[in-house]
């Protein structure tokens, strides 16, 4: 019966330890809060960019004729615009400070694209057309970017080739407003540009669901 007894008694402790070890475990362990975005929104609004910004460039490299407008503002307004600002809205809820802006921003650009192209195309008299503010607007979308760019040096060289040619694409659309032959050469770099985002959205992608890493996907560090 003694012997019995001092069994239960080390049984009773040890159980007791335990108890006392899973609580402490509990208390120090990390909170670990419960996302309400689940899945990475980045290959989404990669994509949206990317499409939609080779679809204007076949216009811009005069592959096809501006008959195909009507089909670019379609995909400007909902795809390119309202499909990446989503995402960014997605992003910034993630914690994705860089990623949220980012798309936030060229999100609202289609959608403001769409709408200036819409309502010049309607009624050309609404909209001058003024040369000067034009390439204006264009030379500071070319300055955004650029600050985009340089937060890139820290993420992977997929992002950096999108922005870095992003930059060109509208330094040259600022310059194609005064010469069609510049316009011209934005809309290879442009198409360059979003192919490139297509790319990364699907280097992402299969290194999320495949675990593959396709080159252009590893971290950098140049700044």
């Amino acid at each position: 019966m003694a012997h019995a007894h001092h069994t239960m008694d080390v049984e009773s402790l040890s159980s007791s330890e335990g108890k006392a070890k899973a609580q402490l475990a509990m208390m120090t362990a990390p909170v670990v809060k419960d996302e309400w975005v689940r899945g990475d929104p980045g290959p989404f609004g990669l994509l949206c960019f990317g499409m939609t910004t080779c679809m204007l460039m076949f216009i811009t490299t005069e592959w096809t004729t501006k008959g195909f407008l009507p089909t670019v503002f379609c995909y400007a307004m909902f795809y390119g615009g309202l499909g990446q600002f989503v995402a960014g809205v997605l992003e910034l809820i993630k914690g994705n400070t860089f990623g949220g802006t980012a798309f936030a921003s060229y999100g609202a650009f289609w959608m403001g694209w769409f709408l200036l192209e819409y309502l010049t195309w309607t009624d050309k008299a609404l909209y001058a057309g003024v040369q000067s503010g034009k390439s204006l607007w264009c030379g500071l979308w070319a300055v955004l970017t650029f600050g985009f760019f340089i937060v890139t040096c820290r993420k992977n060289g997929c992002l950096m080739t999108i922005f870095s040619t992003l930059v060109i694409t509208f330094a040259l659309l600022s310059g194609g407003v005064w010469d069609p032959r510049c316009e011209q050469a934005a809309g290879y770099f442009g198409f360059f540009c979003g192919s490139s985002a297509i790319y990364a959205a699907f280097v992402f992608l299969y290194k999320i669901e495949l675990g593959i890493s396709l080159p252009g996907v590893r971290p950098v560090a140049y700044i």
